[in-house]
């Protein structure tokens, strides 16, 4: 199998890359760019670890052919910060505890920036839904729940 040339913007960066069309958006950003904020949790989607934002979509970078996320404007939780100040979701999931092991984390917050891009006031059950691709192991859910809420309430708020 002979490799490709792809351009791929992250974060909003321009980057050219030279891959075999059969390894992943994960695997790209995580040993090519060294993005390794996206972490590798499953590899068949189930799990949400790898969550990134595709054209401001939620999408499993598990699942995404390195060739697919050509053309696209793909974020990572890399990107959320700027200036080194992080993103309200970000101190919010510190603030609210809903951080623990981390794993989860940045799919977690990726999720929750898409919904929140999407829907500023989200209902409780709303942000559940938003999150069920995402699972973590060390939490009760709540405390994530009520980051996302509170984050909210600071994105539109400032």
């Amino acid at each position: 199998m002979k490799p490709i040339q792809i351009t791929l913007v992250i974060n909003g960066v321009e980057h050219e890359v030279i891959s075999l069309p059969y390894r992943t958006l994960l695997d790209v950003l995580r040993e090519d760019l060294h993005l390794t904020g996206t972490k590798n949790g499953c590899e068949t989607g189930e799990c949400g670890a790898c969550t990134v934002l595709m054209d401001g979509k939620p999408v499993n970078s598990c699942l995404v052919l390195i060739g697919q996320a050509e053309g696209h404007r793909i974020e990572t939780i890399e990107g959320l910060s700027k200036n080194g100040e992080l993103h309200p979701l970000q101190k919010a999931f510190v603030e609210k505890g809903a951080v623990q092991c981390g794993f989860c984390t940045p799919g977690m917050i990726m999720a929750s920036k898409a919904l929140l891009d999407e829907n500023p006031h989200p209902k409780r059950e709303e942000i559940r839904s938003a999150l069920s691709g995402n699972l973590c192991r060390c939490t009760g859910y709540t405390k994530i729940i009520d980051a996302v809420e509170a984050a909210a309430q600071k994105v539109h708020h400032d």
